[in-house]
């Protein structure tokens, strides 16, 4: 599998798009790397459950279509967004095991 510039930097700003603006920190008021609060692993968990909300809002709406309380429409856009946001996440799973791997080749 092949991840061209483009999707990787596409996957990276649709990480961000559900953190508020008072969340995002700049390089002089990071912390440290284990802080409760930012971090890549906190970005990796928002995405992970903001995923899981949209897959879950993406079950319900077509379970109200099919008991003919919904519209189709209304299942599409559920369904394309949870498709975008696991996109992400695995893109970014992927930048991040092709990182490990990088690491694991380097002599030391």
């Amino acid at each position: 599998m092949s991840i061209n510039a483009y999707d990787a930097a596409s996957a990276y700003g649709s990480g961000f798009s559900g953190i508020p603006a008072s969340k995002v920190k700049g390089p002089a008021d990071t912390g440290t790397a284990n802080s409760a609060e930012g971090g890549f692993g906190a970005l990796v968990s928002g995405m992970v459950t903001d995923t899981a909300d949209k897959l879950q809002a993406a079950e319900q709406a077509s379970i109200r279509q099919v008991a003919g309380k919904g519209d189709l429409i209304d299942v599409v856009t559920a369904i394309g967004a949870a498709e975008t946001a696991l996109d992400s996440v695995v893109a970014v799973r992927d930048r991040v095991v092709g990182a490990y791997s990088e690491i694991m080749r380097m002599q030391i």
